[in-house]
Order: C-alpha cells, then sequence, then structure tokens
C-alpha cells in the first residue's frame, strides 16, 4: 500500500484517523500498531513475520542489556549487542546482497568454465533497510545509555513499525522518539499542519515527480544507437528533478502523518541542491541516513580525527557503505565511491566552495555542486556499468541532433512541471527562505498558501484517480 494509492487515500487513512482520535488514550498506541501491521502486511504479505521477528528479538535484546548493564554486567551486555547487530546486518544482507553474490560467482566462474549455481531469485522486502537500522540503533542507544529499554512491548512494536515511515523512513532513532510514544500531545493545530504538510508531499510526488519521471523512464529505455546528446541531458536533468521531488515528497506525506498523529518526525531533506559543498549537500541530502551513518559509523572509526590517511579512510568506507546500502551492485558501489571521491577531495584540498577565496560566487559553487552530483546520477540510476558508460558517452559525444526518439514523449506539461520543479529546488536557500508565502505566518501568507493548496490538491486527486502515478523510487532499497 503507498500513500498516493486510492485504497490509502479514501479507505486506511480516513478510517485509522477515526478510529484513533475516537479511541481512549491508552489504546491509541495500539490502535496504530494493528494499522501499521496491516499497512505492511498489505504490501509485503509473508514478510511481516520477518518484521514481527525484528520487533521480538530487538525487544528481548534492549530489555537483557539494559538489565545486564543495570547489574553491572558488562560482558553479557556486550554479547547480546554484537549478536543483535551481527543478526540484524547477516539477515539484511542475506536479502539484499544474496543474488548479487551469486551472481557474481556465476560471472567469475564462467571465466572459469565452471558450472553454475543452482539459486533461486529471492525477494527483497520492502523497507527492510529502513527498520533494521531503526532496529539497530535502538539496541545501540540503549547500550549507550541514551535511552531505557521500552517495557511495554506495543510501544516497542509501534517504534519499528509505524506506518508513515516504515517503508521509506524518515530513519527514526529511538531516542528521538522515545518520549513522544510514551507520551504526546494531540492537538488540533498538529493534525491541521500534519494533513498540509501531507498533501504538498503528496502533490511533490504525483504532479512533479511523476511528470519527470515520465521523461526521465523514455530518456533511460531508449537504446543507446538512437540516443541524443540533447536527449540524454534531458533525462539526467528530469531523473535530477524526480529522484528530489519523489524522495523528499515521501518524507513530507510521512512527517505530514506523523503530525496527525502527534509525533514530530525528523526532517529528511533541507533543499540539497542549493548546496554549496558536496559536505553541505550530505548536510540536506537524505539527512536522517546520513545521521545514522556519521553517528554509528563514521564517529566510532574516529571521524575527522587522526591522520590524513585515517580520515580519507574513514570517508572511504563511510561512502561506500551508503552507496550498497541503496542496493546491491557495482553501479552502487561505483556510486559511493565517486561520492567517497568528491569528499576526499574537497577534504584535502580544503576547497569545500564554502571559502569565498576558493570560488568567489555562491552561484557558480551551487552550480559546480550540482553538476558535479549529476554527474553521479547515471551510474546510480543505470541497471549495469556498462550502460552507464553509454550514457556518459551520450552525455560528451556534443554531436546534436535533436531530441531524436525521445521528441514524441516531451509532453509539454511534463515539460513545464519538470522545469518549474527544477528552478524551485535550484533557488538558494537564503532567496527561498525569505519569500512572502513560504516563511511568513500572517494571515494573507496562509490565506495565500490555503488558496494554493485547493487548487493543487484536487488537481493531485484527478491525476491519482486516473492512475497516471508510479511507484515512489526508494521502496527499492
Amino acid at each position: 500500500m503507498v500513500f498516493s494509492s486510492i485504497t490509502f487515500l479514501f479507505f486506511f487513512l480516513p478510517l485509522v484517523v477515526v478510529l484513533y482520535h475516537v479511541a481512549p488514550r491508552p489504546a491509541r498506541n495500539a490502535i496504530l500498531l494493528i494499522a501499521s501491521l496491516l499497512f505492511y502486511l498489505w504490501g509485503a504479505g509473508v514478510f511481516v513475520l520477518l518484521l514481527l521477528a525484528a520487533i521480538v528479538t530487538n525487544y528481548i535484546v534492549g530489555f537483557v542489556v539494559q538489565t545486564a548493564h543495570e547489574r553491572g554486567n558488562r560482558l553479557l551486555a556486550g554479547i547480546c549487542i554484537t549478536i543483535s547487530i551481527i543478526t540484524s546486518l547477516v539477515i539484511l544482507g542475506w536479502f539484499k546482497y544474496a543474488n548479487f553474490f551469486v551472481d557474481a560467482l556465476n560471472q567469475f566462474g564462467g571465466y572459469l568454465g565452471t558450472a553454475e549455481l543452482a539459486w533461486s531469485h529471492i525477494v527483497l522486502p520492502i523497507g527492510i533497510s529502513f527498520y533494521t537500522f531503526q532496529s539497530m540503533s535502538y539496541v545501540i542507544d540503549v547500550a549507550r545509555g541514551k535511552a531505557n529499554a521500552m517495557r511495554n512491548p506495543i510501544d516497542f512494536a509501534l517504534y519499528v513499525s509505524f506506518f508513515p515511515q516504515l517503508i521509506a523512513g524518515p530513519i527514526v532513532r529511538f531516542h528521538e522518539i522515545d518520549r513522544q510514544i510514551r507520551r504526546r500531545s494531540e492537538r488540533w493545530d498538529d493534525f491541521c499542519e500534519g494533513t498540509i504538510r501531507f498533501a504538498w508531499g503528496l502533490a511533490k510526488k504525483v504532479v512533479i515527480a511523476d511528470a519527470a519521471g515520465a521523461i526521465q523512464v523514455r530518456a533511460f529505455d531508449i537504446p543507446i544507437e538512437d540516443l541524443t546528446t540533447e536527449a540524454a541531458w534531458i533525462g539526467l536533468f528530469a531523473f535530477t528533478v524526480q529522484l528530489y521531488f519523489d524522495f523528499s515528497g515521501y518524507s513530507d506525506m510521512a512527517i505530514g502523518l506523523g503530525r496527525m498523529f502527534g509525533f514530530k518526525l525528523p526532517e529528511n531533506f533541507r533543499r540539497p541542491y542549493a548546496s554549496l559543498s558536496f559536505t553541505d549537500f550530505w548536510r540536506r541530502w537524505h539527512i536522517t541516513l546520513s545521521t545514522w551513518f556519521r553517528d554509528y559509523l563514521f564517529f566510532p572509526m574516529g571521524g575527522s580525527k587522526g591522520s590524513t590517511a585515517k580520515v580519507v579512510f574513514n570517508l572511504a568506507v563511510l561512502f561506500v557503505l551508503v552507496g550498497i546500502w541503496h542496493g546491491a551492485g557495482w553501479t552502487f558501489l561505483i556510486w559511493g565511491a565517486y561520492n567517497a571521491l568528491l569528499m576526499i577531495w574537497e577534504r584535502l584540498t580544503k576547497r569545500n566552495f564554502t571559502d569565498p577565496e576558493a570560488v568567489s560566487s555562491p552561484l557558480r559553487r551551487r552550480i559546480i555542486t550540482v553538476f558535479m552530483l549529476m554527474m553521479g546520477w547515471p551510474i546510480f540510476m543505470c541497471p549495469t556499468v556498462a550502460s552507464a558508460l553509454q550514457y556518459y558517452a551520450r552525455l560528451f559525444d556534443f554531436e546534436f541532433h535533436g531530441t531524436g526518439a525521445l521528441g514524441p514523449w516531451l509532453a509539454p506539461e511534463n515539460v513545464i512541471l519538470m522545469i518549474l520543479g527544477g528552478l524551485t529546488v535550484f533557488l538558494p536557500h537564503d532567496f527561498y527562505g525569505g519569500l512572502w508565502i513560504t516563511r511568513s505566518n500572517s494571515r494573507s501568507a496562509r490565506l495565500a498558501r490555503a488558496g494554493l493548496l485547493l487548487i493543487v490538491f484536487p488537481w493531485t486527486l484527478m491525476l491519482i484517480i486516473s492512475g497516471t502515478f508510479s511507484p515512489f523510487i526508494y521502496f527499492q532499497f
């Protein structure tokens, strides 16, 4: 079940909202838990058992770890934490990377003339990367003393399976939401703000991301011999716009849904395409994943402290793991390594584009940063390294022959929406943040926002009812 489906919008969500708000307060977490499990069961089927196993296992481990700490038995606590983390990573690795490793072994065996391994393709459970990281953060936070183990199994199960952010984040650390699960205020203002945030996120996804996606899909599907330079650049720009609006739109919807039930989930994007440097970009893009890796991997490895070689090593490990977190394949590994090289180059040369002496114009800094980031998207998007290299070749062969096979798919409304979306995300933060309609709390500004929403939201619903929406990109991760 996806947020932009008719089933969710017109049946599931209204029913859950009504049941939640008419129920007595002590029963509300149980209602959300049941709704979350049904939500996951609808899309994942039997894999709901894997989610339940993660809930039960980590609940027990958290309880044992805290009890061991209270009794001064650090050895038992350490053993439990180690077993829990290794088990979580092994299960995640099995479902996410087993197919890739077997394919790689068979390919290597083909060079040696050995027989292929018999293998049944393993289906990746949706959301497993996200709820695995949340479960691990719980055990680690309890072990570090940042949070107390949750005694109520319903509350803990809700933390792991809360449906607004279960499938594609934001990744919520336990210490960020512990108190909200146990006791939170539910105000009418929060419900209204959450509804508006959800509606805007839905519009970002259905109106802009899907419009750009319609162009991107055609550009990347064109046989390479028919792909022109112009079509390749249009496709790359379309994917750049689509990826941001698709994922940030989902995050907006998740945050809005959480707010409707009294939760304040962490922000996941802060206008990343307005970044002044690569470091700045990773502070703004998929923030909850970046900070998860920072706090649970990069800092324990030593972070930016130590020798230059040590820092370079830490950055390389960090971004390669970020890359393969997104998927199993050489393309994701190379994409992670590419981002590692950008960060390492920035660190070694100290040209982080925030120094006025490095690059004088803020606009130029933004252009350079976004251009270099865009150069990583083909390897991220293409299914194989070979197809990515062919796409790069088309980008830079500079033989202009028009839009070619892409031309018939450049519907004017999609092109206009893609360009408008691109302009809004590439605008500098200080300009966008100063816009009257986006930041002012005056009555006239609120009325203007409401009026704009009254135009956009029905349009969004019409597109959904017509069946033109497409799946969220990050569901595959």
